[in-house]
């Protein structure tokens, strides 16, 4: 009996394979390392190869490895790109997703918890986002997640699904220095690769009405995250109570001026940040309420910005 991780091999899901491991729970992985990578994946653990687009390997995987439940991050995450390729990412994340449910019905599997993101609520009017907060996402990427969140709720209904969607604020730093986030569009991959390749990052705007003119948004440590994943596949396999999404949010946020300080101690690379115009559409401020987590799904920031960004760099060191 074991979990299936789908997108196991990517730098969010082998964190939660670890944190899986560690309340030693058997975990599975399917990942077609689109973007992930086969040494993410622990020795111990074994490893599909392929997409969740592919039926017939997923009929197998559930049945061959004793699948019981199922945490499904595999996707397409980069929300930017989903603009110019809209079918690609519906196929991933919506077909892939019904794809999924519909092998878990067919193998009596009825609990998974989904990997969905904050850009359900796109640019939102409010200090501080709840779960509550009105959904408007503006990328095919959000409208993808929101829709993975409504085939779950739908597929309870028709099927029993028991469920929930973890809503990812920004995510970042590393539990070990051998899993480090190689996506070429998140803020401290960019950071860093500017810094080592001798260039200063860029600031995308300081006129801001923040403390100190730059946006502030909501940064969460990826082991802290995969805690609640599993506490959240626990509750599941209990029978307890879960709601049917999570903000897992800090309540504060930082700015990115505060990140570019604390990188610049972090390093020991001293630098001035290049300072560019706004961004057509960035608020000022996106922070969530990590309450409903917290009290649910053992949910806290565990880590500060100095160890968040001191993990990510050291991971960042070790693959160079």
């Amino acid at each position: 009996m074991a979990w299936l991780v789908t997108g196991g091999a990517g730098y969010i899901g082998a964190h939660v394979v670890r944190a899986f491991q560690s309340e030693g729970i058997d975990t599975v992985v399917i990942d077609d390392l689109s973007s992930g990578h086969e040494s993410f994946v622990p020795a111990s653990v074994p490893f599909v190869r392929g997409t969740i687009l592919d039926r017939p390997l997923l009929d197998a995987t559930l049945r061959d490895h004793d699948i019981t439940g199922v945490v499904h991050v595999a996707g397409f995450k980069y929300a930017g790109v989903s603009v110019q390729r809209p079918l690609h990412t519906y196929e991933q994340n919506v077909t892939g997703t019904s794809t999924l449910l519909a092998a878990m019905q067919d193998a009596g599997i009825s609990e998974i918890v989904f990997s969905s993101s904050a850009a359900v609520y796109g640019t939102p009017d409010a200090d501080l986002v709840t779960e509550d907060t009105p959904k408007n996402p503006q990328s095919p990427y959000g409208e993808s997640k929101l829709i993975g969140e409504w085939l779950l709720r739908d597929q309870a209904v028709a099927a029993g699904l028991r469920h929930t969607s973890l809503r990812y604020f920004n995510v970042v730093g590393s539990g070990t220095p051998e899993l480090s986030d190689t996506s070429p569009h998140n803020l401290f991959p960019l950071v860093f690769d500017a810094l080592v390749a001798g260039r200063a990052p860029r600031i995308n705007g300081i006129d801001y009405p923040t403390p100190d003119g730059t946006c502030v948004r909501d940064y969460i440590h990826v082991a802290d995250l995969a805690v609640s994943h599993v506490a959240a596949a626990k509750r599941l396999d209990g029978g307890e109570s879960i709601e049917a999404v999570y903000n897992l949010g800090s309540g504060d946020g930082v700015s990115v001026g505060e990140i570019m300080s604390t990188v610049a101690v972090v390093t020991g690379i001293s630098f001035t940040p290049e300072v560019g115009p706004r961004r057509a559409g960035d608020p000022a401020r996106i922070v969530a309420s990590g309450e409903l987590a917290a009290r649910d799904l053992d949910w806290r920031m565990r880590h500060s910005l100095a160890e968040m960004v001191s993990s990510a760099w050291a991971a960042r060191q070790a693959v160079r």
